[in-house]
Order: C-alpha cells, then structure tokens, then sequence
C-alpha cells in the first residue's frame, strides 16, 4: 500500500498490495468472517482500491462519516461531499468488534479486500438523507435506497485491496487514475478537461465538448460512468457502443474515452464536487459541469429537487480547494438558419429559429420507430439505440396484478394469458402468487420479510422475461408499494414496460367470495397477519389500470387490460 505521486492530480492512494503480499494475506483471510459485497459497495470498493476516492484509505469510521454528512468535510477536515460507507446486516454486525478483519468478496465468493474493523454504528438515514441530499423525498433515489435498500449498521475501516473487481467487458478503456495519468503524460497532455455523462451523446453535446475544450485550450477526456446511475438509464453496454462511435468525430489525438466504475447518488450540488474530486485524481485538469449537474429531477409534488444551477453555484464555492478548474455547461441548439449549433446565448431568437428535440421526445420517437433527424442524432448513434431500443410494439412487457386475496386478480390475468396465446407473436409466462409460492418459494414463510422476497423473486423472473422479448404476467397480492415500486424498477431497467393492474374489488365482496375460507379463519384468529384483516394492503395511488370486479366480468375485465395494452403501445391488437 502506498502514496503515489504522479505528475498530475496531485497525491495517489493506491490501496492494493504487491502480488506476494497479496497471496499471502488471501491465505490467512480464509478463517476471516466475510461479507459479500452489494452493488454500491462493489463499485465503491474499486474507486477507494484504484485511488478514485484519494485521499480515503477505507470505508468511512464514524468520525469522518459524521463530518461529511454535517460540514462535508472529513475528521482532519479534508473537504470531501458524499459519505463512502459499508453498511452490513444486524446479524452481522453483531459478530464484529474493533480490530476485527474482515474479507470482502464479489458476488462469486472472490475476496477483494481485507477492512480493518475500526468502528461500528447505526446511522440516522433520514439525517443522512436531508443533509446529503437537500431531501426526504421518495422521489429522489439515494433517499429510496437509504430507506429500503441500506443495511441498518456500517462498519468503517482501512482497507486491504487484494485484487480490482474483474470486469470482462471494454477492459481496454477501463482504465485507472494512475494509467491515464500515465497515458496523458506520454501523449504530452497538460490541460485536460472531464466530460461526466451517464447518458448517450447526441450532436449537441459533442458541440458542447468541442466549444469547452477550446475554451479550456485542453485536450477532452469523455468519462462516462458506468457503475450504477439512475434507475431507467439506458444501460452501459449500449451507451458504450455509442461512445466509441463518437470518438470518431472529433480530431484525432484530441480526445480520450475512458470508464468509470462510480456509482452515483445523483445528489446533485454535493455530487458535482465529489466529481470534480474525482475528476481531479485521474488527472484532470477541468470538468464541465452541467445545468442540474447529477441531478435526480422531480419530486413527488413534481418539483425539482435542485435549482438548475446548484451544482455550478457549489462548485464555484470550493473552487480554491479542488484543484480542478469548473467549465460551465452552456446549452448548445441548432440554429435553422445557420445550419448548425450555437450557445443559446449566442442566438438572436427573434431573427433565428431554434430547433429541438427533448429527452422525453426523443424517447417517444424512438419507442414509436419514427425518424431522428440528423441534426439532432448521429445515424450511427441512432441505429445503436434503436438496437437497444426497439419500438413498443416489439418491446417486453410486464403485467402486474394486485389486490386482496379474491378480488379476482388470478382469474383476470388467466384469461389476459390465454387471450395474449391465442393471438401469438410473442411468448407470454404466468407468474401466479399460489404458483411461485409452491414452486420458487416454497421454503418462505408469510412475514413481512418473506413476502417481500417472494415478491422480489417474481419481480426478478418477470425482468427476465421482459428483457427477452416476453410477456410476463404477475398475479400476487403484493400489499407493498414499496416492494412494488422495486419490481417497477427491475422491470423498467429490463428495457421493457411495466404495467402496474390494481384490481380493487373492495374487502366486504373479497370476504363474501372466500372461496378458501381464510378470510374466515382470520377473522377467527387462526391466522395472524392476513392482509387486509391484521396487516395493511397499501393500495397503488397511480396504476396504470384500476379494476373493480365486482360487477365486472372476468371478459370485461380482461379486455380493459388488453385495451391498455394496445393504447401504451405494447401491441397492435387490430
């Protein structure tokens, strides 16, 4: 483990061991206890091991988490924005104390790292949440993932890197601080400004990069993230084939492109400058920061969360101590007239006439296969989405039935899978409630915990599915928006659409049909924690589509699932 001092950026720490070391320490790790490694922490763990995160030398104890979280500053008063933490389960915190080691391993059971136990807590999340973040928003979602997804202990430490984690595809463009600013030196650069995205690059941002590295008088790096971004991104394998298709547009030797294994908060103002930290470590000089910078966009009041100039606003703040100089983003449009971009203060709009095409309409013509002018999108780009992105109609799709115990819910989503069959094109996959629990999860019991696992087990299949082309109908009785919401999200990453069915026939007509008897039977006692008679059924405030059944027939039902179907563009069912 030691400090590296490159010629750019600044003090290095490169946390992994020699080789010898390394097996060495492996072989002593194996009576350690283990912990394998979310996600999040994954991504988190390559930065800190690789000197992403300089000068962090482990997972944050709670001096230095207490001290980002209030003043954005670490214990030795370091300035440092976004608390990098390893949350564990209850159980096993329990069986730490200080002083422990602990092995670190991937989701193959590899061992990474070894932590260095110093400290163990349990953090306020909702503190945690309104001083990182600016919010207890649902909508926003680091705030989401720190209330359903995050263990409720961290445990901080030092860190062992014993290996980086294994990444099999782009390795020739993954590479780590200490390689580029290796590369940048050999190729003579001195002036280097980091273009952040998470999304595919489209002419105008390309005008963008060309206008802020002229500005910079530096060569261009585009730094891509390629960790975890926000849930509904287009996914990095395609945003990467897209990438490289644009390298080729700007002269050459100007320009690099390389990865970054971040996971992002999208929080906004405090983001921005732990990117520009970052930016700093692998050498930059210069990062453009955007308008709403690593912002999360709206809240549930249909807000947005930051203003659009928060981020530059912070950046600016801490300039002095960064050490990376902040390039203002400075919206680019085409010009009619000019037949080509411009800053859009730059432009005359009661003489010249501005053209356009928004995130939200761009989507929509690419769901409907329509044409994507080439003032707007590269073909080449456009061709790669549209690979990725095929037209609804031949999209996957997840229908997902919920409502109490006899509403009817089965019975619907029977008849919409024989209707689906009967018409062909695409295979259609019934993933009832009964069903699954007999079948994938017939080891789980009914506590809150297992019936959330049993929902995120249909959840998983259903995203698989619908990647494939399919059609996947759910029919549990799902009692929590939350876990709902999860679903959504593994769906929709899926590159598929999710169609959330309320069917709402009320608790009295559910109990009148009892063709089990167990609503009798928990009336009587007999069985504890029966949803909608001892445990709450949270029903959906914004389905796609809301069914009573009470007096509907299962026909009638059916075809108002297949009508929804058609006007949201999953199929032509003329």
């Amino acid at each position: 483990m030691t400090d590296l001092i490159p010629p750019y950026g600044g003090t290095l720490k490169d946390l992994r061991l020699d080789a010898a070391t390394a097996e060495s320490v492996k072989a002593d790790a194996v009576d350690y206890p283990s912990w394998d490694l979310t996600d999040r922490q994954l991504c988190d763990l390559e930065l800190l091991a690789n000197g992403g995160f300089s000068p962090l030398e482990g997972f944050m104890d709670q001096r230095d988490y207490d001290g980002v979280v209030s003043d954005m500053r670490l214990a030795d008063g370091t300035l440092w924005p976004v608390p990098i933490t390893l949350d564990v389960s209850e159980a096993f915190a329990t069986t730490l104390q200080a002083g422990d080691r602990v092995a670190l391993r991937d989701p193959e059971g590899v061992i990474l790292a070894i932590l260095t136990v110093s400290d163990l807590w349990r953090p306020d999340h909702e503190r945690e949440a309104e001083r990182v973040y600016g919010t207890r928003d649902p909508a926003h979602p680091a705030v989401t993932w720190l209330r359903e997804q995050s263990h409720p202990v961290y445990v901080g430490g030092r860190i062992e890197a014993l290996d980086l984690p294994g990444h099999y595809d782009f390795t020739h463009l993954r590479l780590t601080p200490a390689a580029l600013r290796e590369r940048f030196q050999r190729n003579g650069w001195r002036r280097i400004v980091a273009f952040q995205t998470r999304n595919p690059m489209h002419r105008a941002h390309v005008e963008l990069t060309f206008l802020a590295a002229r500005q910079a008088e530096a060569n261009l790096l585009i730094h891509p993230v390629v960790g975890m971004t926000k849930p509904g991104d287009v996914d990095h394998y395609s945003r990467v084939r897209c990438y490289e298709h644009v390298l080729h547009k700007y002269p050459e030797q100007t320009t690099a492109l390389s990865l970054l294994p971040l996971a992002m908060r999208m929080g906004g103002p405090r983001e921005a400058v732990w990117h520009a930290i970052i930016r700093r470590n692998y050498g930059c000089t210069h990062l453009i920061v955007g308008r709403d910078h690593a912002g999360p966009g709206k809240d549930s009041q249909g807000e947005e969360i930051y203003g659009p100039y928060d981020a530059q606003d912070m950046v600016t703040r801490y300039a002095d101590e960064l050490g990376i100089q902040m390039v203002p983003f400075r919206m680019m449009v085409y010009v009619q007239e000019r037949a080509g971009y411009a800053p859009i203060d730059e432009v005359d709009e009661s003489t010249e006439t501005v053209m356009n095409i928004s995130g939200t309409e761009f989507r929509r013509r690419m769901r409907e296969g329509l044409e994507i002018p080439d003032w707007f999108g590269y073909p080449e780009v456009v061709e790669e989405l549209r690979k990725t992105f095929p037209p609804r109609a031949k999209q996957g799709f997840t229908l997902f039935f919920t409502g109490l115990s006899g509403s009817g819910k089965s019975t619907i989503a029977n008849a919409v899978m024989v209707k689906l069959m009967e018409r062909g094109g695409r295979p259609v996959t019934l993933l009832d409630g009964d069903r699954v629990r007999k079948h994938l999860s017939s080891e789980l019991g009914f506590s809150k915990a297992h019936r959330d696992l049993n929902i995120r087990r249909i959840g998983f299949v259903a995203a698989e599915i619908t990647r494939n082309g399919g059609a996947a109908i759910c029919a549990p009785i799902a009692p929590y928006s939350a876990t709902r919401q999860a679903v959504r999200e593994m769906v929709e990453s899926a590159n598929g659409g999710f169609l959330e069915i309320h069917v709402a026939t009320p608790l009295e007509e559910c109990e009148r049909r009892d063709r089990k008897g167990l609503y009798a039977r928990a009336r009587a006692g007999q069985i504890t924690g029966f949803t909608g008679i001892d445990d709450p059924y949270e029903a959906p405030e914004m389905p796609e589509l809301r069914i009573d059944t009470t007096d509907c027939s299962v026909e009638e039902a059916a075809q108002q699932v297949l009508l929804k179907i058609e006007a949201m563009g999953f199929m032509d069912l003329q």
